[in-house]
Protein backbone atom coordinates (compact mmCIF):
# COMPACT_ATOMS: atom_id res chain seq x y z
CA UNK A 1 0.00 0.00 0.00
CA UNK A 2 1.65 3.48 -0.82
CA UNK A 3 2.16 6.40 1.63
CA UNK A 4 -1.44 8.50 0.06
CA UNK A 5 -3.59 5.51 0.69
CA UNK A 6 -2.20 4.69 3.96
CA UNK A 7 -2.99 8.14 4.99
CA UNK A 8 -6.64 8.02 3.25
CA UNK A 9 -9.73 7.49 5.58
CA UNK A 10 -10.76 3.97 4.39
CA UNK A 11 -14.36 2.97 3.57
CA UNK A 12 -16.29 -0.38 2.93
CA UNK A 13 -18.95 -0.66 1.11
CA UNK A 14 -21.20 -4.07 0.83
CA UNK A 15 -23.61 -4.91 -1.89
CA UNK A 16 -25.25 -7.70 -2.25
CA UNK A 17 -27.97 -7.76 -4.91
CA UNK A 18 -25.26 -6.26 -8.06
CA UNK A 19 -21.76 -6.95 -8.40
CA UNK A 20 -19.77 -3.76 -8.92
CA UNK A 21 -19.27 -2.14 -11.60
CA UNK A 22 -22.65 -3.47 -12.67
CA UNK A 23 -24.51 -1.65 -9.63
CA UNK A 24 -24.50 1.81 -11.20
CA UNK A 25 -25.45 4.00 -7.73
CA UNK A 26 -23.14 2.47 -6.13
CA UNK A 27 -20.29 2.76 -8.79
CA UNK A 28 -21.12 6.16 -8.92
CA UNK A 29 -20.69 6.61 -5.26
CA UNK A 30 -17.16 4.67 -5.25
CA UNK A 31 -15.77 6.91 -7.45
CA UNK A 32 -17.15 10.57 -6.12
CA UNK A 33 -15.60 9.08 -2.32
CA UNK A 34 -11.79 8.39 -4.48
CA UNK A 35 -11.84 11.36 -6.53
CA UNK A 36 -11.44 13.17 -2.79
CA UNK A 37 -9.29 10.87 -1.26
CA UNK A 38 -10.44 8.14 0.02
CA UNK A 39 -9.51 4.61 -0.18
CA UNK A 40 -12.62 2.45 -1.02
CA UNK A 41 -13.01 -1.64 -0.94
CA UNK A 42 -16.05 -3.14 -1.88
CA UNK A 43 -17.47 -6.89 -1.04
CA UNK A 44 -20.18 -7.41 -3.34
CA UNK A 45 -20.77 -11.05 -5.28
CA UNK A 46 -18.81 -11.70 -8.54
CA UNK A 47 -20.20 -11.11 -12.09
CA UNK A 48 -19.39 -13.75 -14.83
CA UNK A 49 -15.91 -13.70 -15.01
CA UNK A 50 -14.88 -11.57 -12.52
CA UNK A 51 -11.79 -12.31 -10.55
CA UNK A 52 -12.00 -12.53 -6.50
CA UNK A 53 -9.91 -9.44 -6.01
CA UNK A 54 -9.25 -6.67 -8.31
CA UNK A 55 -8.53 -3.23 -8.38
CA UNK A 56 -10.72 -0.57 -11.03
CA UNK A 57 -10.10 2.88 -11.39
CA UNK A 58 -8.52 3.15 -7.66
CA UNK A 59 -11.22 1.12 -6.09
CA UNK A 60 -10.68 -2.26 -4.30
CA UNK A 61 -13.42 -4.99 -5.19
CA UNK A 62 -13.44 -8.41 -3.35
CA UNK A 63 -15.85 -10.73 -4.59
CA UNK A 64 -17.42 -14.10 -3.42
CA UNK A 65 -19.21 -16.74 -5.60
CA UNK A 66 -22.84 -15.83 -5.48
CA UNK A 67 -25.45 -18.51 -4.50
CA UNK A 68 -27.56 -20.12 -7.33
CA UNK A 69 -30.70 -18.00 -7.92
CA UNK A 70 -33.76 -18.84 -7.61
CA UNK A 71 -37.09 -17.48 -7.37
CA UNK A 72 -39.14 -18.42 -4.03
CA UNK A 73 -38.57 -16.99 -0.92
CA UNK A 74 -36.67 -20.44 0.75
CA UNK A 75 -33.85 -19.71 -2.18
CA UNK A 76 -34.20 -15.59 -1.12
CA UNK A 77 -32.95 -16.77 2.39
CA UNK A 78 -30.57 -19.28 1.53
CA UNK A 79 -28.88 -17.02 -0.21
CA UNK A 80 -29.04 -14.29 2.01
CA UNK A 81 -27.29 -16.67 4.82
CA UNK A 82 -24.64 -17.40 1.89
CA UNK A 83 -23.77 -14.30 1.17
CA UNK A 84 -23.74 -12.60 5.21
CA UNK A 85 -20.98 -15.71 6.29
CA UNK A 86 -19.27 -14.94 2.29
CA UNK A 87 -19.30 -10.88 3.14
CA UNK A 88 -18.16 -11.54 6.70
CA UNK A 89 -15.17 -13.35 5.51
CA UNK A 90 -14.36 -10.84 2.81
CA UNK A 91 -14.62 -8.15 5.63
CA UNK A 92 -11.95 -9.86 7.75
CA UNK A 93 -9.95 -10.15 4.99
CA UNK A 94 -9.92 -6.48 3.77
CA UNK A 95 -9.44 -5.62 7.74
CA UNK A 96 -5.67 -7.05 7.26
CA UNK A 97 -4.79 -3.77 5.99
CA UNK A 98 -5.68 -1.61 8.62
CA UNK A 99 -9.19 -0.35 10.09
CA UNK A 100 -12.12 0.84 8.59
CA UNK A 101 -13.16 4.59 9.46
CA UNK A 102 -16.43 4.21 7.88
CA UNK A 103 -18.51 1.34 6.52
CA UNK A 104 -21.31 1.66 4.29
CA UNK A 105 -23.80 -1.21 3.78
CA UNK A 106 -26.76 -0.93 0.79
CA UNK A 107 -30.02 -2.89 0.71
CA UNK A 108 -31.83 -5.06 0.13
CA UNK A 109 -31.10 -6.95 2.42
CA UNK A 110 -31.39 -5.47 5.38
CA UNK A 111 -29.13 -7.97 7.24
CA UNK A 112 -25.56 -6.62 7.43
CA UNK A 113 -26.14 -4.20 10.54
CA UNK A 114 -23.94 -7.14 12.83
CA UNK A 115 -21.19 -6.71 10.64
CA UNK A 116 -21.82 -2.58 11.52
CA UNK A 117 -21.95 -3.15 15.20
CA UNK A 118 -19.32 -5.80 15.75
CA UNK A 119 -16.29 -2.86 13.41
CA UNK A 120 -17.91 -0.10 15.85
CA UNK A 121 -16.88 -2.18 19.25
CA UNK A 122 -13.45 -3.18 17.87
CA UNK A 123 -12.35 -0.50 15.14
CA UNK A 124 -14.54 2.67 16.16
CA UNK A 125 -16.06 1.90 12.40
CA UNK A 126 -19.35 4.91 11.63
CA UNK A 127 -21.85 3.14 9.64
CA UNK A 128 -23.90 5.13 6.49
CA UNK A 129 -26.78 2.50 5.38
CA UNK A 130 -27.29 3.29 1.70
CA UNK A 131 -31.34 2.58 1.61
CA UNK A 132 -31.98 1.43 -1.66
CA UNK A 133 -35.51 -0.43 -1.49
CA UNK A 134 -37.91 -0.62 1.62
CA UNK A 135 -37.86 -4.25 2.01
CA UNK A 136 -41.08 -4.95 3.65
CA UNK A 137 -42.77 -2.94 0.85
CA UNK A 138 -40.36 -5.67 -1.58
CA UNK A 139 -41.75 -8.89 0.41
CA UNK A 140 -45.33 -7.98 -0.19
CA UNK A 141 -44.87 -7.40 -3.77
CA UNK A 142 -43.53 -10.22 -4.44
CA UNK A 143 -44.82 -12.79 -2.45
CA UNK A 144 -48.06 -11.63 -2.07
CA UNK A 145 -49.78 -13.37 0.76
CA UNK A 146 -46.27 -14.49 2.13
CA UNK A 147 -47.55 -13.84 5.93
CA UNK A 148 -47.21 -10.89 8.48
CA UNK A 149 -44.47 -12.82 10.22
CA UNK A 150 -42.33 -12.20 7.81
CA UNK A 151 -43.39 -9.28 6.98
CA UNK A 152 -42.89 -8.19 10.51
CA UNK A 153 -39.69 -9.93 10.26
CA UNK A 154 -38.17 -7.69 7.25
CA UNK A 155 -39.72 -4.88 9.27
CA UNK A 156 -37.39 -5.59 12.34
CA UNK A 157 -34.63 -6.20 10.62
CA UNK A 158 -35.25 -2.67 8.83
CA UNK A 159 -35.40 -0.92 12.37
CA UNK A 160 -32.54 -2.77 13.18
CA UNK A 161 -30.68 -0.96 10.26
CA UNK A 162 -31.75 2.53 10.66
CA UNK A 163 -30.86 2.13 14.32
CA UNK A 164 -27.28 1.07 14.02
CA UNK A 165 -26.56 3.81 11.47
CA UNK A 166 -24.98 6.99 12.33
CA UNK A 167 -26.08 8.40 8.86
CA UNK A 168 -28.66 7.39 6.41
CA UNK A 169 -28.80 7.90 2.37
CA UNK A 170 -31.94 8.04 0.96
CA UNK A 171 -32.67 7.39 -2.66
CA UNK A 172 -35.81 10.07 -2.30
CA UNK A 173 -38.12 12.29 -0.25
CA UNK A 174 -40.15 9.49 -0.22
CA UNK A 175 -38.09 7.12 1.82
CA UNK A 176 -36.14 10.00 3.71
CA UNK A 177 -39.96 10.16 5.21
CA UNK A 178 -39.53 6.20 6.38
CA UNK A 179 -36.44 6.43 7.63
CA UNK A 180 -37.72 9.22 9.90
CA UNK A 181 -41.26 7.89 10.57
CA UNK A 182 -40.46 4.22 10.58
CA UNK A 183 -36.23 3.92 11.36
CA UNK A 184 -36.80 6.51 14.61
CA UNK A 185 -34.08 8.38 12.33
CA UNK A 186 -33.50 12.01 13.45
CA UNK A 187 -33.97 14.16 10.06
CA UNK A 188 -30.31 15.70 10.25
CA UNK A 189 -29.09 12.26 10.08
CA UNK A 190 -31.29 11.49 6.54
CA UNK A 191 -29.59 13.05 3.26
CA UNK A 192 -31.52 12.36 0.49
CA UNK A 193 -28.89 11.54 -2.71
CA UNK A 194 -30.63 10.38 -6.21
CA UNK A 195 -29.24 7.64 -8.07
CA UNK A 196 -29.44 10.81 -11.37
CA UNK A 197 -27.57 10.29 -14.49
CA UNK A 198 -23.93 12.13 -15.25
CA UNK A 199 -25.26 14.09 -18.49
CA UNK A 200 -21.30 14.45 -19.67
CA UNK A 201 -21.53 10.70 -19.90
CA UNK A 202 -25.28 10.02 -20.70
CA UNK A 203 -26.76 12.31 -24.09
CA UNK A 204 -27.77 11.49 -27.37
CA UNK A 205 -25.83 10.67 -30.08
CA UNK A 206 -26.44 10.24 -33.86
CA UNK A 207 -29.85 8.59 -34.37
CA UNK A 208 -29.31 4.76 -36.38
CA UNK A 209 -32.34 4.54 -38.56
CA UNK A 210 -31.96 1.09 -39.22
CA UNK A 211 -33.47 0.53 -35.35
CA UNK A 212 -36.74 1.66 -36.37
CA UNK A 213 -37.03 -1.38 -38.61
CA UNK A 214 -38.53 0.63 -41.37
CA UNK A 215 -41.30 2.16 -39.45
CA UNK A 216 -41.70 5.89 -38.94
CA UNK A 217 -41.22 5.84 -34.83
CA UNK A 218 -39.72 3.63 -32.26
CA UNK A 219 -40.73 3.33 -28.65
CA UNK A 220 -37.92 1.97 -26.16
CA UNK A 221 -37.63 0.71 -22.63
CA UNK A 222 -35.16 -0.35 -20.48
CA UNK A 223 -34.54 -2.07 -17.51
CA UNK A 224 -35.43 -5.24 -15.75
CA UNK A 225 -38.24 -7.30 -16.57
CA UNK A 226 -39.50 -8.31 -12.72
CA UNK A 227 -43.09 -9.21 -11.86
CA UNK A 228 -43.48 -5.08 -10.48
CA UNK A 229 -41.94 -3.48 -13.22
CA UNK A 230 -44.46 -3.38 -15.65
CA UNK A 231 -43.20 -5.22 -19.05
CA UNK A 232 -46.72 -7.09 -19.46
CA UNK A 233 -48.56 -3.70 -19.65
CA UNK A 234 -45.80 -2.27 -22.33
CA UNK A 235 -46.53 -5.33 -24.57
CA UNK A 236 -50.18 -4.93 -24.27
CA UNK A 237 -50.00 -1.13 -24.83
CA UNK A 238 -47.84 -2.06 -28.01
CA UNK A 239 -50.72 -4.21 -29.11
CA UNK A 240 -53.44 -1.52 -28.24
CA UNK A 241 -51.55 0.52 -30.77
CA UNK A 242 -50.43 -1.72 -33.23
CA UNK A 243 -53.63 -3.33 -33.40
CA UNK A 244 -56.46 -1.91 -31.32
CA UNK A 245 -55.95 1.09 -32.90
CA UNK A 246 -54.39 -0.05 -36.04
CA UNK A 247 -51.06 2.08 -36.08
CA UNK A 248 -48.20 -0.05 -38.38
CA UNK A 249 -45.74 2.89 -38.45
CA UNK A 250 -44.38 2.12 -34.78
CA UNK A 251 -41.73 -0.70 -33.84
CA UNK A 252 -41.22 -0.86 -30.69
CA UNK A 253 -37.45 -2.21 -28.56
CA UNK A 254 -37.52 -3.50 -25.06
CA UNK A 255 -33.84 -3.84 -23.68
CA UNK A 256 -33.22 -5.76 -20.15
CA UNK A 257 -33.80 -8.87 -18.32
CA UNK A 258 -35.11 -10.70 -15.50
CA UNK A 259 -37.41 -13.02 -13.74
CA UNK A 260 -40.49 -11.94 -16.23
CA UNK A 261 -38.30 -11.95 -19.74
CA UNK A 262 -39.46 -15.46 -20.76
CA UNK A 263 -43.25 -14.75 -20.15
CA UNK A 264 -43.03 -11.02 -21.74
CA UNK A 265 -41.81 -12.69 -24.98
CA UNK A 266 -44.28 -15.67 -24.34
CA UNK A 267 -47.23 -12.60 -24.18
CA UNK A 268 -45.52 -10.49 -27.14
CA UNK A 269 -45.69 -14.14 -29.50
CA UNK A 270 -49.19 -14.81 -28.07
CA UNK A 271 -49.77 -11.27 -29.41
CA UNK A 272 -48.47 -11.40 -33.01
CA UNK A 273 -46.49 -8.59 -32.31
CA UNK A 274 -43.24 -10.57 -33.13
CA UNK A 275 -42.68 -7.92 -35.91
CA UNK A 276 -43.45 -5.07 -34.25
CA UNK A 277 -42.16 -5.78 -30.33
CA UNK A 278 -37.95 -6.52 -30.30
CA UNK A 279 -37.20 -8.06 -27.09
CA UNK A 280 -33.04 -8.69 -27.07
CA UNK A 281 -32.58 -9.17 -23.92
CA UNK A 282 -29.54 -7.48 -22.48
CA UNK A 283 -27.29 -5.92 -25.02
CA UNK A 284 -23.95 -3.76 -24.97
CA UNK A 285 -23.55 -0.27 -23.72
CA UNK A 286 -23.13 0.80 -27.42
CA UNK A 287 -26.54 -0.44 -28.19
CA UNK A 288 -28.28 0.75 -25.49
CA UNK A 289 -27.18 4.67 -26.48
CA UNK A 290 -28.23 3.92 -30.27
CA UNK A 291 -31.47 2.70 -29.35
CA UNK A 292 -32.61 5.58 -26.44
CA UNK A 293 -30.45 8.45 -29.26
CA UNK A 294 -33.31 7.28 -32.03
CA UNK A 295 -36.15 6.77 -29.76
CA UNK A 296 -39.18 9.18 -29.91
CA UNK A 297 -40.80 8.30 -26.27
CA UNK A 298 -39.60 6.34 -23.59
CA UNK A 299 -41.83 4.02 -21.32
CA UNK A 300 -41.75 3.74 -17.15
CA UNK A 301 -44.63 1.39 -17.23
CA UNK A 302 -44.40 0.12 -13.93
CA UNK A 303 -47.81 -0.12 -12.01
CA UNK A 304 -49.08 1.16 -9.16
CA UNK A 305 -48.32 0.05 -5.27
CA UNK A 306 -47.11 0.80 -2.00
CA UNK A 307 -43.31 0.49 -3.18
CA UNK A 308 -43.19 1.24 -6.64
CA UNK A 309 -45.22 4.63 -5.96
CA UNK A 310 -42.50 5.82 -3.62
CA UNK A 311 -39.37 4.05 -5.45
CA UNK A 312 -37.26 6.45 -8.12
CA UNK A 313 -37.24 4.86 -11.47
CA UNK A 314 -33.66 4.63 -12.94
CA UNK A 315 -35.18 4.48 -16.24
CA UNK A 316 -36.89 7.39 -16.38
CA UNK A 317 -34.21 9.38 -15.35
CA UNK A 318 -32.11 7.58 -18.22
CA UNK A 319 -34.43 8.56 -21.02
CA UNK A 320 -34.04 12.27 -19.27
CA UNK A 321 -30.70 12.10 -19.88
CA UNK A 322 -32.05 11.22 -23.64
CA UNK A 323 -33.94 13.70 -24.33
CA UNK A 324 -36.64 11.48 -24.43
CA UNK A 325 -40.37 12.03 -23.36
CA UNK A 326 -41.78 9.76 -20.66
CA UNK A 327 -45.21 7.98 -20.40
CA UNK A 328 -45.44 6.89 -17.03
CA UNK A 329 -48.58 5.79 -14.80
CA UNK A 330 -49.51 8.44 -12.10
CA UNK A 331 -46.44 7.32 -9.27
CA UNK A 332 -45.30 9.90 -6.63
CA UNK A 333 -41.75 9.51 -7.24
CA UNK A 334 -41.82 9.45 -10.69
CA UNK A 335 -43.79 12.82 -10.94
CA UNK A 336 -41.27 14.07 -8.47
CA UNK A 337 -38.09 12.72 -10.83
CA UNK A 338 -39.84 13.70 -14.19
CA UNK A 339 -42.21 16.23 -13.37
CA UNK A 340 -43.38 18.19 -16.89
CA UNK A 341 -41.28 15.54 -18.88
CA UNK A 342 -43.28 13.22 -18.39
CA UNK A 343 -46.82 12.39 -19.29
CA UNK A 344 -49.28 10.50 -16.94
CA UNK A 345 -51.90 8.02 -17.14
CA UNK A 346 -54.03 6.53 -14.45
CA UNK A 347 -53.01 3.24 -13.05
CA UNK A 348 -53.89 0.30 -15.31
CA UNK A 349 -55.23 1.65 -17.79
CA UNK A 350 -53.81 -0.15 -20.49
CA UNK A 351 -55.76 1.64 -23.68
CA UNK A 352 -54.81 5.11 -22.00
CA UNK A 353 -51.48 4.27 -21.89
CA UNK A 354 -51.54 3.02 -25.73
CA UNK A 355 -53.35 6.39 -26.27
CA UNK A 356 -50.37 8.73 -24.47
CA UNK A 357 -48.14 7.20 -27.21
CA UNK A 358 -49.88 7.70 -30.41
CA UNK A 359 -50.65 11.40 -28.31
CA UNK A 360 -46.66 12.20 -28.69
CA UNK A 361 -45.61 10.26 -31.75
CA UNK A 362 -47.87 12.64 -33.68
CA UNK A 363 -47.11 15.62 -31.94
CA UNK A 364 -43.19 16.22 -32.78
CA UNK A 365 -43.19 20.13 -30.91
CA UNK A 366 -44.81 18.75 -27.50
CA UNK A 367 -42.46 15.85 -27.72
CA UNK A 368 -39.14 18.36 -28.25
CA UNK A 369 -40.66 20.55 -25.11
CA UNK A 370 -40.78 17.54 -22.74
CA UNK A 371 -37.48 16.24 -23.92
CA UNK A 372 -35.59 19.59 -23.54
CA UNK A 373 -37.65 19.71 -19.87
CA UNK A 374 -35.78 16.24 -19.25
CA UNK A 375 -32.70 16.73 -20.28
CA UNK A 376 -32.48 20.45 -18.33
CA UNK A 377 -33.59 18.54 -15.27
CA UNK A 378 -30.62 16.41 -15.56
CA UNK A 379 -28.17 19.18 -16.11
CA UNK A 380 -29.62 21.63 -13.81
CA UNK A 381 -31.34 19.21 -10.86
CA UNK A 382 -31.15 15.39 -10.36
CA UNK A 383 -28.01 14.81 -12.16
CA UNK A 384 -25.51 12.60 -10.53
CA UNK A 385 -22.73 15.69 -10.19
CA UNK A 386 -25.75 17.27 -7.95
CA UNK A 387 -26.25 14.50 -6.07
CA UNK A 388 -22.27 13.52 -5.68
CA UNK A 389 -21.68 16.79 -3.20
CA UNK A 390 -24.07 15.84 -1.21
CA UNK A 391 -23.32 12.15 -1.10
CA UNK A 392 -19.46 13.04 -0.33
CA UNK A 393 -20.28 15.47 2.69
CA UNK A 394 -21.94 13.20 4.86
CA UNK A 395 -18.44 11.52 4.66
CA UNK A 396 -16.67 14.04 5.07
CA UNK A 397 -19.00 14.78 8.38
CA UNK A 398 -18.27 11.61 9.64
CA UNK A 399 -14.54 11.77 9.69
CA UNK A 400 -14.38 15.17 10.72
CA UNK A 401 -12.48 15.87 8.00
CA UNK A 402 -12.46 19.08 5.59
CA UNK A 403 -14.18 18.83 2.14
CA UNK A 404 -11.77 18.14 -0.85
CA UNK A 405 -12.62 19.53 -3.95
CA UNK A 406 -12.99 16.42 -6.47
CA UNK A 407 -9.71 15.70 -9.18
CA UNK A 408 -9.84 15.42 -12.58
CA UNK A 409 -12.17 11.89 -13.93
CA UNK A 410 -10.13 9.42 -14.86
CA UNK A 411 -9.15 9.76 -18.57
CA UNK A 412 -10.85 6.33 -19.80
CA UNK A 413 -14.17 6.28 -17.65
CA UNK A 414 -16.43 3.43 -18.75
CA UNK A 415 -19.78 3.77 -20.19
CA UNK A 416 -22.61 2.40 -18.00
CA UNK A 417 -24.29 -0.65 -18.91
CA UNK A 418 -27.97 0.59 -18.53
CA UNK A 419 -29.46 -2.60 -18.85
CA UNK A 420 -28.15 -3.16 -15.13
CA UNK A 421 -30.56 0.04 -15.11
CA UNK A 422 -33.26 -1.29 -13.09
CA UNK A 423 -31.30 -3.96 -11.45
CA UNK A 424 -29.24 -1.55 -9.21
CA UNK A 425 -32.10 1.09 -7.49
CA UNK A 426 -34.93 -1.37 -8.14
CA UNK A 427 -32.91 -4.49 -7.64
CA UNK A 428 -33.24 -1.59 -6.85
CA UNK A 429 -36.56 -4.16 -5.89
CA UNK A 430 -36.38 -7.51 -8.00
CA UNK A 431 -34.13 -9.22 -5.55
CA UNK A 432 -32.24 -11.61 -6.59
CA UNK A 433 -32.03 -12.37 -10.38
CA UNK A 434 -34.47 -14.69 -11.95
CA UNK A 435 -33.68 -16.07 -15.55
CA UNK A 436 -31.23 -13.33 -17.08
CA UNK A 437 -32.60 -13.50 -20.84
CA UNK A 438 -30.51 -13.93 -24.11
CA UNK A 439 -26.65 -13.93 -22.95
CA UNK A 440 -25.02 -10.76 -23.94
CA UNK A 441 -23.05 -10.47 -26.97
CA UNK A 442 -19.26 -11.52 -26.58
CA UNK A 443 -17.21 -8.92 -26.06
CA UNK A 444 -20.19 -6.72 -24.29
CA UNK A 445 -18.98 -4.31 -21.38
CA UNK A 446 -19.34 -5.53 -17.79
CA UNK A 447 -21.36 -3.57 -16.33
CA UNK A 448 -25.47 -1.33 -14.11
CA UNK A 449 -28.92 -1.01 -12.43
CA UNK A 450 -29.06 -2.49 -14.69
CA UNK A 451 -30.10 0.12 -13.35
CA UNK A 452 -32.20 -0.57 -10.18
CA UNK A 453 -34.87 1.32 -8.88
CA UNK A 454 -34.60 3.26 -5.68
Amino acid sequence: MNRDRAAAPRVLVIVQNLPVPFDRRVWLECRALTAVGYDVTVVCPKGPGDPARQVLEGVTLLKYRPYAPGGGFVQFALEYVWSFAATAALVLRGRRHGRFAVLQACNPPDIFWPIARVLRLVDGTRFVFDHHDLCPELFESRFPGGGRLLHRALLLLERATFRTADRVVSTNASYREVAVRRGGKAPADVTVVRTGPDPDRLRPAQPVPALRRGRRHLVAYIGVMGPQDGVDVAVRAADEVVHGLGRDDVSFTFMGAGDSYADVVALRDRLGLADHVDLPGRVPDQTVVDVLSTADVGLSPDPKNPLNDVSTMNKTLEYMAFGLPVVAFDLTETAVSAGPAAAYVADGDVRGYARTILELLDDDDERARMGRCGRARIEDEVGWPHQRVAYVRVYDELVGRVPVAAGPAPERERVIDLTAVEEAERAESAGPAGPAGPAEPAGAPADEHGVRRS
